[in-house]
């Protein structure tokens, strides 16, 4: 049970902090306006997939730190973390679209890397990695759509 309770620890934190961050900050009336393009999903879409993306985010992160928990891909877990949660109140929150869309591509970038780096040591945590970085690309070209679309 003691080995179990660092990835209980891993999941309040991922998917804690996730879903705190979007209860606090809520899209609102400024993003209902926005002009979005045509592969803009329906808004009930993020939260189910957030909550699979962050679970896996947690179980790959806990992977990563009970081999080696002062790894370069755990520095690079933790930078990813820091940048997916700083996107929610700097699009939602901010309104500063070409902020978070550099943040995006950031993070996009620090998951790349984290799955380059897991990948030898430990495959399990890169393969959970990889919907997150599909999901995250999708990500980063809607938040640049939206900046094209909302200048």
């Amino acid at each position: 049970m003691r080995k179990y309770g660092s990835l209980i620890l891993f999941l309040l934190v991922t998917l804690g902090g996730g879903s705190l961050i979007g209860f606090f900050v809520r899209p609102g009336e400024w993003y209902a306006a926005l002009e979005k393009p045509w592969f803009n999903p329906p808004d009930w879409v993020f939260g189910p997939v957030w909550s699979v993306l962050y679970a896996m985010i947690a179980a790959a992160g806990w992977l990563v730190w009970r081999r080696d928990p002062t790894s370069p891909a755990m520095r690079v877990w933790i930078v990813q973390l820091i940048l997916n949660f700083a996107w929610t109140p700097i699009f939602f929150g901010a309104h500063m679209i070409g902020l978070a869309l550099i943040i995006i591509v950031a993070l996009l970038v620090a998951i790349a890397a984290f799955i380059a780096l897991a990948r030898e040591r430990d495959p399990v945590a890169a393969l959970l990695f990889m919907p997150y970085a599909l999901w995250v690309g999708y990500a980063s070209a809607l938040t640049a759509a939206i900046l094209v679309l909302n200048r």
